[in-house]
C-alpha cells in the first residue's frame, strides 16, 4: 500500500470504531433504561371487542375512572369515543405509579397528557395501556390528538392531580372528582 493508502485506511478504521462506540453506548442505555427503571417500548397487545366494550368487562360504565385495587395500585379506565372521554375528569396520586387504560368503540384516538410524557394511540379492537408517575399537583388537560371527526376539537378530558394526602379512595377503592 502507499502512504496515503495507509493514512486513508487508518482514517476509515478510526470512524468505524467510533461509531461503533457510538452505537454501543446507545444500546448500554437501552439496556441500562430497560432493566433499571423498567422503561420498555410498549409492546402489550391486548385484543377487546369494540362492539361489546361496554357490556362486560372492564370497560363497562361502572368501572371506569380511577380505582385502587386491594395491593394499592391506582389504574384509570377511561374510553374514549366520539366525541368526548369518559369519564371527562380523573383524579391521580401525585408522586405514584399509576396505569391508565383506553379503549374505543368507534374510530382511532390520540391522547397526550400536556406537560407529561403521556402520549399514546387508542385504537379500535385493542387496550391502550401507559404507565407513569405525575410529578407535579394541578390540572392537566388530555385532548385527543388524532382527528376523529368534526367534533374532535372539542374532545378533551381532564386528569386532576392530588397530593397523596388528598387521595382518599372510596370503601370500593374508587376516587372520583364528583366526591371532591
Amino acid at each position: 500500500m502507499a502512504i496515503g493508502e495507509e493514512a486513508i485506511v487508518r482514517s476509515e478504521l478510526r470512524w468505524a470504531a467510533v461509531s461503533i462506540g457510538v452505537v454501543s453506548l446507545i444500546m448500554l442505555a437501552l439496556i441500562y433504561a430497560g432493566i433499571v427503571h423498567h422503561i420498555n417500548p410498549p409492546s402489550n397487545i391486548e385484543p377487546i371487542d369494540p362492539k361489546t366494550l361496554h357490556l362486560s368487562g372492564e370497560f363497562t360504565e361502572a368501572n371506569l375512572g380511577t380505582r385502587v385495587s386491594a395491593e394499592g395500585q391506582v389504574t384509570s379506565r377511561i374510553v374514549a369515543t366520539q366525541f368526548t372521554f369518559q369519564p371527562r375528569c380523573i383524579v391521580l396520586p401525585a408522586n405514584q405509579r399509576v396505569t391508565l387504560r383506553f379503549a374505543t368503540p368507534d374510530v382511532i384516538h390520540g391522547i397526550l397528557v400536556t406537560g407529561t410524557n403521556v402520549n399514546t394511540m387508542i385504537v379500535p379492537g385493542y387496550v391502550s395501556q401507559v404507565h407513569t408517575v405525575f410529578t407535579r399537583t394541578g390540572e392537566l388537560l388530555m385532548p385527543c390528538h388524532e382527528y376523529c371527526g368534526l367534533g374532535h376539537s372539542e374532545m378533551f378530558a381532564t386528569l386532576r392531580v392530588v397530593p397523596a394526602s388528598e387521595f382518599k379512595p372510596d370503601a370500593q377503592g374508587r376516587v372520583s372528582c364528583d366526591a371532591r
